[in-house]
This record gives C-alpha cells, sequence and structure tokens, in this order.
C-alpha cells in the first residue's frame, strides 16, 4: 500500500524501488542477478582480488598499484590493534547479559573508542581525517569481535598478527589456530562479496546519520543496530539452524511445506532485490564445495545435504508460491561455508559485519560532501486532530 506524502509524491511502503541519491560505490541490478562495486563486478573481484584490493577500491576509488598494495596492507596492520582505552572495560563489555551478543558489545566498544580518539562530528572534519576514522574502524572491528568472543568462552583475547591477510587474521583471532590456506581463500572471497550491497537498511541508516553531520562512529553504530536484526545481517545462523531442524533428505517436503502452510518465512530464500538467484549465494556454494573436498565426513555431509536442501525448496517454493521468484540468498550458504571453516555459529553475523563495516564506512565518507540532511515525512493517520486537552 503506497501512502501519499503531503507534497503528493507516492512512495510505496519500505520505499521500495525509491531513489533517495545518487552514489559512485556500485549498485545492485536485481533482475539480472548482478552486483558491482563502482566499475567492477564484485563477483569477479572476490574471484581474482584479495579482500585488501577491494577494500583499497572503496577508500580511494580505484585499484591498487602493484607498489601501493603493501604498504596499504601494512597501514591496516597497525590499525587492527586493540586500543588502550578499550582493553580495561572489554571483559565488561563481553560478559554482559545472558547470551553473547556480540553486535551490542561491538556497538558499545566502538563507541568508546570514538569517544577516546575524540572523533569530530563529519561536518567539522577534513577529508582526510574522515578517511583516517574510516580506517580505524573497519581495521579495528574484527580485534573487537573476535575479543569479545574470545573472552564470553573463558579464553583470552589474541593479539592480531601483522604478518596475516585481514581474512587469516580474522580466523586466527577467532579460533586460535594458524589458518588454513584453504579455509583462508573462503573466507576471503566471503569478506570481499559482501563489502557493500546497494542502499540496504544498514546503510541507508549510516547514511541517515551521517547525514546529519554526527560522527562517523554514531554512523556505524547505527548502521550496526539495523544490520543486527535477523531481516538483514542476523540470519546466516538462522539458515544453518534450518538444515538442523531438517536433519535428513526424507524431511524436507514435510518440515518446508509444514512452514509455508503456517506462513514462516523460510530462513536463506527470497530477497527483497533478487529475482534470480543471488550471485553471492551462487559463489559461497561454489565454495562449500570446494572446501567440502578436503572436509571430514561430516563436513561433506553437511555441504551435500546443503545442496539438497537448496534444490528441494526452490522447487516447493515455485511450486507452492508461483511467480514469486523466491530463490536462495546469500545467507543460505553463508552458513554453511563458515561451519567448514570452523567459525562457531556465534560469530557468523559478525564475520559478516567484519566485511559490510568498509561499505558502510565508504557510504559515509560518500554521503559527509552532501550538505543536505535526509529529512524524509510520514503521513499521519492517528485521531483527526485538533482535539480539546481533557482536564487532569
Amino acid at each position: 500500500m503506497a501512502v501519499v506524502a503531503d507534497a503528493g509524491i507516492e512512495v510505496p511502503r519500505g520505499l521500495k524501488g525509491v531513489v533517495v541519491t545518487t552514489t559512485e560505490l556500485g549498485d545492485v541490478r536485481g533482475a539480472e542477478g548482478f552486483y558491482h562495486y563502482r566499475q567492477y563486478s564484485a563477483i569477479e573481484l572476490a574471484r581474482t582480488r584479495t579482500f585488501e584490493d577491494a577494500w583499497f577500491l572503496f577508500v580511494r576509488g580505484r585499484l591498487p598499484e602493484a607498489e601501493e598494495r603493501a604498504p596499504f596492507a601494512e597501514e591496516l596492520a597497525r590499525l587492527r590493534v586493540l586500543p588502550e582505552e578499550l582493553r580495561p572495560v572489554l571483559r565488561s563489555i563481553a560478559m554482559a547479559g545472558e547470551r553473547f551478543a556480540p553486535l551490542a558489545g561491538l556497538r558499545t566498544a566502538l563507541s568508546l573508542v570514538g569517544a577516546a580518539r575524540n572523533l569530530p562530528p563529519l561536518w567539522d572534519s577534513t577529508p582526510e581525517r574522515r578517511r583516517a576514522d574510516a580506517l580505524l574502524v573497519g581495521a579495528v572491528t574484527p580485534t573487537i569481535l573476535a575479543a569479545l568472543y574470545r573472552i564470553r568462552e573463558g579464553k583470552e583475547p589474541l593479539e592480531p598478527r601483522a604478518d596475516l591477510s585481514a581474512a587469516a587474521n580474522w580466523l586466527y583471532l577467532v579460533t586460535g589456530c594458524d589458518p588454513d590456506p584453504v579455509r583462508v581463500a573462503a573466507i576471503e572471497r566471503y569478506l570481499t562479496a559482501t563489502i557493500d550491497h546497494g542502499f540496504n537498511a544498514s546503510t541507508f541508516t549510516a547514511r541517515v546519520i551521517a547525514s546529519s553531520g554526527a560522527d562517523l562512529v554514531s554512523a556505524v553504530t547505527g548502521a550496526i543496530g539495523a544490520f543486527s536484526g535477523p531481516l538483514h545481517g542476523g540470519a546466516p545462523d538462522r539458515a544453518l539452524a534450518a538444515l538442523d531442524e531438517i536433519g535428513s533428505p526424507d524431511h524436507i517436503d514435510p518440515w518446508v511445506r509444514a512452514r509455508i502452510a503456517a506462513g514462516d518465512r523460510i530462513m536463506g530464500f527470497g530477497h527483497a532485490v533478487y529475482r534470480t538467484e543471488d550471485p553471492r549465494a551462487v559463489l559461497l556454494a561454489e565454495i562449500a564445495g570446494e572446501l567440502a573436498e578436503q572436509a571430514d565426513a561430516r563436513g561433506v555431509a553437511l555441504a551435500d545435504f546443503a545442496g539438497a536442501v537448496h534444490r528441494r525448496v526452490t522447487e516447493i517454493l515455485a511450486e507452492l508460491k508461483p511467480g514469486r521468484e523466491l530463490h536462495v540468498n546469500v545467507e543460505f550458504y553463508a552458513g554453511v561455508v563458515m561451519e567448514l571453516c570452523g567459525i562457531p555459529r556465534s560469530m557468523f553475523t559478525p564475520t559478516f559485519t567484519a566485511s559490510r563495516v568498509i561499505g558502510w564506512c565508504a557510504n559515509i565518507l560518500e554521503q559527509s560532501t552532501d550538505p543536505r540532511i535526509i529529512r524524509p515525512i510520514a503521513r499521519y493517520t492517528g485521531p483527526q486532530p485538533p482535539q480539546p486537552v481533557p482536564f487532569a
């Protein structure tokens, strides 16, 4: 149902399909099953370049020259180190609450980092300072997330290693083991493929906050809040939990049909933009197959079962919801890949966050050059005003 603003502009619910600004960072072409970072296919970048190369692209607007790659990686490695002002309170953040909430912890930790480092409002800072703040937030986020996880597990946080790439360092910080090259390659492609994805809810949230001139950390923490929702970034573990519930191939049909009959959403299927298979899911399905080749029997069984569920759910959705074009999305195979890489389920969404923060920061930097605040209006549908205020 559309609502009509006072200016007479017809706007669909959820701003679906509404162009709200321009961007040079990338776009999603849902009908084609294609998305890109600047002028490059995001999937091709994930297959052929490093995560750091893609990061450079978002920060500098171009891919690095050969001689620029090592200095950029060294700069990021220096920024990974946990800020001293955060260390005394990290344990309190990690242990807060009955259940581990890593994104809530990250919001708290980044807020402290921003305050301690005196991050100025975007409105008052120079482009050089904004880029420096963006690199700091992007580099330190994985370190914070991994430290929160290890503390919650009763382990000591690990110091990041300058000799490792971003993807390898993430695996090391979370698992405590020297990362296997096959797993590093898998996580690197995953991270690169999930940096940015159009004007999704978290990215739009970041840009709304940035449009007010607030500091970069405020915009990032707002994006994290939006991202934590199960309808957005918080679903990779739920998609894998669905595989656990199904249990075996002979239970696929009754499980799926029961969920659809109840009106439940099948996690890992359907997308707000794509009318084809999510290209990220296609890439991750390939990666899952590669990981299965060196996995133990349990890993092979997981990859095979995920493929069987993918095929059958697609068929049942086409049968029961004809014309809806409900295909597999990134969350379905993301959980499979991370499970095969040894990442605990509580860290699935944080892994997604470790890449998406780069895209948020790039969008924040781009938005900071626009002096106009984002200020839409809502259509009032409550009791007709003005009415007399009753006496107390």
